[in-house]
């Protein structure tokens, strides 16, 4: 008969860690959202879900959208409307041919406004407004409650926000695209005849920052959406309304590296561990289980593993080293983490005919003797 034991595992080592985890940093953003791309955990924010103006992280959605009607080796013409938007720009020309290969990089790379409205007066069929449109479509279908679109490139206008928890979500989405996630990691492009750098200091100065997307106008302030990663453990986190751009490469580092931190790597499956002892017939050694193989996962400071092993009260002879008997499950949250299955860790042989009639007649004598007491 097959049993199931559940219980909390490595207490100790859990309780140890929620000791010792240090408080989210200080930071000077107006709003921020750290969260974990294990599993999706909130794991620290300030005014997350409040709208606000999000500048050229704008252009992250801008290419999703772009990309879903262009394909990269498209050549488009530069319309003069785009050329006219002013601030960062490549400079493109008006009337120029360029692919939308190009037109990608730019917007993500040096951030350039000119290339995020040619993408989106191409794709758009010559209306811009017909592609802002899809943005916000898009937006919704996403389940971005507090984003609005009103320009491709970010640019101040009222009613164009977001919110620090929308676009960790729109980053995670956008990062799903291998295209976008090469050139949101990617420091230099030369695009059109120029050399362009990134907009993002923490992709040269930081290790652990897999991709990202800034931002910066009067009325976001300094602002960057990010994905950190450490081993098999990711984070997300965005800023939004830092001072100075300092202060922003600051604040996202200190987060980002505050919630990798979080996580401790150790073993949730001892393959040196006795799980379940099962009794054998005919008085032979009872069979120790244990696992198949060690696992190794990350495991969030505070929270603890619940074990539940799977293993039978008695097994039938012979048993052979390694044979399968049952199973040790290690749940986060409800969610499997790491498995293993149990096996035997000796070799015990069935008595032959001679030897099984010995212990039958051995235990009838026993039964006999205690009655007759």
């Amino acid at each position: 008969m097959l049993r199931a034991a559940a219980h909390f595992l490595a207490a100790g080592a859990v309780a140890a860690l929620a000791a010792t985890a240090a408080a989210t940093p200080p930071v000077a953003a107006q709003a921020y959202y750290v969260q974990s791309g294990v599993d999706g955990t909130i794991l620290a924010q300030r005014a997350a879900a409040e709208p606000r103006a999000i500048a050229s992280i704008t252009k992250l959605m801008t290419v999703i959208v772009a990309l879903q009607h262009l394909k990269l080796d498209d050549v488009v013409t530069v319309p003069r409307l785009a050329t006219r938007v002013g601030e960062a720009s490549v400079p493109l020309r008006t009337g120029e041919t360029i692919t939308v290969r190009e037109l990608v990089e730019a917007a993500l790379i040096p951030s350039a406004n000119d290339a995020a409205t040619t993408l989106a007066y191409a794709a758009g069929g010559g209306s811009v407004p017909r592609f802002v449109g899809w943005m916000n479509a898009e937006a919704a279908r996403l389940g971005l409650h507090e984003t609005h679109f009103v320009t491709p490139h970010g640019l101040d206008r009222p009613g164009h926000v977001s919110s620090a928890r929308d676009v960790v979500e729109l980053l995670r989405v956008a990062l799903a695209n291998p295209t976008i996630k090469r050139l949101a990691s990617t420091e230099h492009a030369k695009i059109d005849g120029h050399d362009l750098g990134t907009t993002d200091d923490l992709l040269s100065s930081f290790p652990a920052l897999v991709a990202g997307k800034t931002g910066h106008t009067d009325d976001a302030g300094w602002a960057e959406v990010a994905e950190a990663r450490r081993g098999d453990v990711s984070v997300f986190a965005a800023v939004l309304g830092d001072p100075t751009r300092e202060q922003r490469n600051d604040d996202l580092q200190a987060l980002l590296t505050w919630a990798l931190g979080r996580y401790r790597r150790g073993l949730a499956v001892d393959s040196a561990r006795v799980y379940a002892v099962a009794k054998t017939a005919y008085g032979r050694p009872a069979i120790r289980l244990v696992a198949q193989r060690s696992v190794l996962r990350e495991q969030l400071s505070g929270r603890p593993f619940v074990e539940e092993v799977i293993a039978p009260d008695e097994v039938a002879l012979p048993v052979v080293r390694g044979q399968r008997l049952g199973e040790v499950l290690v749940f986060e949250r409800g969610r499997i983490v790491a498995s293993s299955p149990l096996v035997a860790a000796d070799s015990i042989r069935k008595p032959d005919a001679f030897g099984r009639v010995r212990w039958y007649a051995t235990r009838t004598l026993h039964r006999l003797v205690s009655l007759v007491s």
